[in-house]
């Protein structure tokens, strides 16, 4: 078997860490790899799935790089007989078939700020919160802003999110966020960043007001991340961050490697796999470490 592989972009650890897992998993598998990267542009991975689709692979994995344009793709190769798994992204809602493996988003992300936010009530009186959104044309960045505004519901009387900093993943504008936040909220005393991709934006911003303590240090701002990459796992181990949500790589790349085997063969799939994920912190970092991407990445 030869399988295309199409990333929209590796400008994250994640999705080089994402993109080597796929490979390994295919190799153990003896089944070769085609590759393409879009660097963003849609309309390039377009023609990259058309080009696997020439060449008769016998599958394709997409990470598309929005809900919308993937569709034509999924069309392309559902006019082919070539079966297509999307991973970590799912498409907009049409009749093209295709199996999505993603994480659960919004329940990883609210579980992740329940967590935060009980380690804030650790302190008495009111807290003050902040989070900082992804690029909302990303349905996994929705997902994470709604999984943050349900975990602090119930202690509305007592935590108030001051400060919601739109960012497009992009790291000038998140610094630029959390630093006018802080400066009109000084006070700010709990952080979740959608991506962890982000952190070192809010630890520049933290440092800049003299407010990166470690956890029990007095004026520690309880800090909490999502995806579980090499810096959140750094800061989790020497004791500057609280936790962070974590994509379950390992489980995804396998899941998505054998969804292509099964419908390859015939196999009927739901349309979503999903990846329960779970939160990383101090409590459970010892035990949870192998499942944790960046722990890998952090030892290379």
């Amino acid at each position: 078997m030869t399988v295309g592989v199409a990333f929209e972009t590796l400008q994250t650890e994640y999705w080089v860490a994402s993109r080597n897992a796929i490979e390994t998993e295919l190799k153990k598998r003896g089944i070769a790899m085609m590759e393409a990267i879009a660097d963003g542009d849609a309309n390039r991975q377009f023609e990259q799935i058309r080009n696997f689709i020439t060449r008769r692979v016998d599958g394709i994995i997409v990470v598309p790089k929005d809900a919308q344009t993937v569709v034509p793709m999924i069309r392309e190769a559902n006019r082919a007989n070539i079966p297509i798994v999307l991973f970590n992204r799912p498409p907009a809602k049409s009749d093209a078939k295709s199996v999505t493996v993603v994480a659960d988003n919004y329940t990883i992300a609210k579980d992740t700020v329940s967590y935060l936010a009980q380690q804030a009530l650790k302190t008495p009186g009111k807290h003050k919160a902040a989070i900082l959104i992804g690029d909302l044309g990303d349905i996994n960045a929705i997902g994470r802003r709604n999984g943050f505004e349900d975990a602090l519901k119930p202690y509305a009387d007592r935590i108030e999110t001051v400060s919601r900093i739109p960012t497009e993943w992009n790291q000038e504008r998140a610094l630029a966020g959390i630093t006018n936040a802080l400066q009109a909220h000084p006070d700010i005393d709990l952080i979740f960043v959608s991506s962890d991709l982000l952190l070192p934006s809010v630890v520049s911003a933290l440092k800049a007001r003299d407010k990166y303590k470690k956890t029990g240090e007095p004026g520690h701002v309880v800090l909490g991340g999502f995806d579980g990459d090499a810096t959140a796992y750094r800061m989790l181990v020497d004791g500057y961050l609280d936790a962070t949500g974590v994509q379950d790589v390992y489980f995804d790349t396998a899941a998505t490697v054998q969804a292509v085997v099964d419908l390859k063969a015939g196999k009927p799939l739901p349309d979503s796999i999903v990846d329960k994920g779970f939160v990383l912190h101090k409590g459970n970092l010892q035990q949870e470490s192998a499942r944790v991407w960046g722990a890998s990445v952090k030892k290379l």
